[in-house]
């Protein structure tokens, strides 16, 4: 299947099948946004969950990088600001898919 032919989600989840990545670096791959990158992200998770194959979307947490927090209630979210101590130094998550 040439690439012109392949969907959003589908590029997604090859990539992250590839290695793990930030919604910012998969951005840059694919031409989006970070935000849309997580909305397609979410997408891509529900069609694997109900796919045929053993495959999941993992998600590790953002964190904050001066206290250390990262029990943000949504994974697949690209947070502002650090609920604990309101640091805006925060990561993204990181993506994958096995």
């Amino acid at each position: 299947m040439r690439e012109a032919d392949e969907t959003t989600r589908q590029r997604l989840a090859d990539a992250l099948r590839v290695e793990p990545a930030t919604p910012s670096e998969l951005a840059v791959e694919l031409d989006l946004t970070p935000h849309a990158v997580v909305r397609h992200a979410e997408h891509v998770s529900r069609s694997i969950d109900g796919a045929t194959t053993d495959e999941q979307l993992l998600v590790a947490p953002p964190t904050c990088r001066d206290c250390g927090f990262d029990g943000f209630d949504d994974l697949l979210n690209l947070p502002s600001r650090c609920p604990d101590c309101k640091s805006e130094s925060v990561t993204e998550p990181t993506l994958t898919i096995e």
